[in-house]
């Protein structure tokens, strides 16, 4: 269970240098390869000659860059909102936003699943948190009967797009019904879906065609787009709010001026017929991947999304089994609690539009018999235990 940290050399790819040496990288947000892509490099650097290395200040003292404001701009017009407003990651933007505009006498619903920074978000906030299971849309629903009668504030039903360990969506559709029959908002987290779904990479909103009914739009800059840093788009009164009342953005030193600049470059990519072929070879890539890992006897979950969790169940299965696969070039990382449940291990593999159909086909057969080999070892060791 004991965590420790790897050092890579050189930029992300669909092959990096992993403390010296090259692997295949199938562990990575960068889902559209965009980290590495020259267009943001240029950009980046551009911004750094011309606005300097850092903003000096936060951006109620002296921080706040024009760069900021336009990137803001831009993201709202991607978004279709009034206004966005800029956080530091996605950790500081979903406990700003929460602690920001909830707090005692609003109520909080909130998915089982949900990341970290949004169960942070809510004790933050200090609003009652009522959590539901995951993706339940029924137990959801009784428990908004119950409750709604009873809250004299706001009622807000916050969610993640797409749910990073186990890459499954929303039921976004479903949640708009139950916001607009018990007068919620509707708050989703797509750190995992921004540029990766939709027509023009604007979501799983968008990919669901419910964009325009989610009211408090978070994402971040830093996966599918390759920069660093995250966003809220919303109503412009909800932006004003938050800049007076979101502790994580007052409280910070804003993004140096390199980071507006590169993620404005990867929009510009996003919604480019680059970024349509861009998506379209992720969306390959991951039914190449997941074929692969069926033929071999694992069953990846089924769907769309970039992220294909294989359950291990157990820490010691699922480190042994990371370190066969990396002993063999390939990076995986393992997830054990509190990532996720107890007894839900798993190896959360990721696949880039940079992969190689060969590279992934190839790895998945060798993921397929190394696990099969240390679930067979690792249930002997346990057999010579009983007995």
């Amino acid at each position: 269970m004991l965590r420790t940290l790897r050092t890579v050399d050189g930029p992300q790819g669909d092959r990096i240098l992993l403390d010296g040496r090259e692997v295949l990288l199938l562990c990575s947000n960068d889902y559209l390869g965009l980290a590495g892509h020259p267009a943001l490099i240029e950009a980046s650097v551009r911004a750094a000659r011309d606005f300097g290395a850092g903003s000096g200040g936060s951006r109620l003292i002296s921080g706040s860059m024009r760069i900021h404001s336009i990137l803001e701009e831009r993201i709202a017009a991607f978004k279709g909102t009034e206004g966005a407003l800029l956080f530091n990651s996605g950790y500081a933007a979903n406990t700003g936003i929460l602690q920001g505009l909830f707090g005692p006498g609003d109520v909080v619903f909130s998915d089982a699943l949900n990341h970290a920074s949004i169960i942070d978000g809510c004790y933050l906030s200090r609003a009652r948190t009522v959590v539901y299971p995951h993706g339940d849309i029924d137990s959801l629903e009784a428990l908004l009967e119950v409750e709604r009668p009873r809250c004299r504030g706001r009622v807000v039903i916050v969610t993640d797009g797409i749910f990073s360990m186990d890459g499954d969506m929303a039921p976004l559709r479903e949640l708009v019904r139950l916001k607009h029959r018990y007068g919620a908002l509707l708050m989703v987290d797509d750190a995992h879906g921004t540029a990766v779904l939709g027509e023009r990479g604007r979501g799983t909103a968008e990919y669901l065609e419910c964009l325009e009914e989610v009211d408090l739009h978070m994402g971040t800059l830093g996966k599918a787009l390759g920069s660093f840093g995250a966003y809220l788009a919303a109503d412009r009164v909800i932006i004003d709010l938050l800049v007076n009342r979101a502790r994580a953005l007052i409280f910070s030193t804003s993004l140096p001026p390199s980071v507006p600049a590169s993620a404005m470059a990867a929009l510009d990519i996003v919604e480019s017929s680059e970024g349509k072929d861009l998506r379209q070879q992720l969306m390959d890539n991951r039914d190449i991947f997941a074929a692969g890992l069926r033929s071999g006897g694992v069953d990846p979950p089924e769907g769309v999304t970039p992220i294909l969790p294989l359950v291990t169940a157990e820490p010691g299965i699922t480190i042994r089994t990371a370190e066969r696969l990396l002993s063999r070039g390939i990076f995986i990382q393992g997830i054990r609690p509190p990532s996720v449940p107890e007894g839900r291990c798993r190896l959360r593999a990721t696949v880039s539009a940079l992969h190689r159909p060969e590279d992934l086909k190839q790895s998945a057969g060798i993921i397929a018999d190394i696990l099969r080999e240390v679930r067979a070892t690792c249930l002997n060791t346990l057999a010579v235990k009983v007995y």
